[in-house]
Formats: structure tokens, C-alpha cells, sequence
């Protein structure tokens, strides 16, 4: 019996640990796309005015989604502003999730559809870094 609770015991504190890795792991991989994507935006990098043409958006659409981007990316980092946490999360997805719907709709399959596909790996990215928070992150 006493080998049974020590196996409890070391799964437990295991287990932690993976989720506390995995989230940080998924954390800091997506603020840095998205806080790089939202710099490159606001500088028009090489790829962004190509991006929202293909889309179809105006040049200054850059502007206001790389802001939001920057200002997400700090939100999901920040410790404490809980709330904010949770809207940064949301705005991510649905973020990532639109680039993704706008890409598909206009027809951008273009080598092998990597704009929808880039997205929509961001969009999961973001719901798994949000469903790994600890819970000092979490409402």
C-alpha cells in the first residue's frame, strides 16, 4: 500500500511541472511571433504590404493590428491584469483565426495554403498556452 501512495505522490509532482513547461513553452513562442508579427507590422516590413494586399485590407490596417499585437503580446507576458490576460488570449485567436478565414476566402492557397495553415497553428497556439495558464494567470 505504502509503494502505491508513493507513486501518487511522484505523479503529482510530475505532472506540475510538464504543464507548468508546456505553458511556458507555448507562452513565449507565441509572444514572440506575435510581438515580432505586431513590430514587423508597424515598421511594414518585408511580407506585410504584400499580406494585406493579397487580403484585400488598406496599408493603414497595419498600423492598428500591429499596436494590438505589441500591446497582447505584453498582456500574456505581465504577471497580475488578469482580465486583460483573458482579452489578450481572446483577441490572439480571433486574431489569428480571421487572418485565417480572410486568407481562405480570397483564395491564398498559394504554396500550399501556408497563410491559412501559419494562422490557424497561431489560433491553436494561443488556446493551448491560455488552457496551460497556472493558476496565478487565471481568473
Amino acid at each position: 500500500m505504502s509503494t502505491i501512495g508513493v507513486e501518487i505522490t511522484a505523479k503529482e509532482q510530475i505532472q506540475p511541472r510538464v504543464k507548468i513547461t508546456a505553458y511556458w513553452v507555448t507562452t513565449v513562442l507565441l509572444a514572440f511571433v506575435e510581438g515580432s508579427g505586431g513590430i514587423g507590422e508597424l515598421s511594414h516590413q518585408w511580407g506585410t504590404l504584400d499580406t494585406v494586399e493579397i487580403v484585400g485590407y488598406p496599408v493603414y490596417f497595419l498600423t492598428i493590428i500591429g499596436i494590438w499585437k505589441v500591446l497582447g503580446t505584453l498582456a500574456i507576458l505581465v504577471p497580475g491584469f488578469l482580465r486583460l490576460k483573458e482579452w489578450a488570449y481572446a483577441g490572439i485567436f480571433f486574431g489569428m483565426s480571421g487572418a485565417a478565414a480572410s486568407h481562405a476566402f480570397v483564395g491564398d492557397y498559394g504554396a500550399y495554403a501556408y497563410h491559412i495553415w501559419s494562422t490557424v497553428g497561431l489560433a491553436l497556439l494561443a488556446l493551448a498556452s491560455w488552457a496551460l495558464r497556472p493558476k496565478s494567470r487565471k481568473l
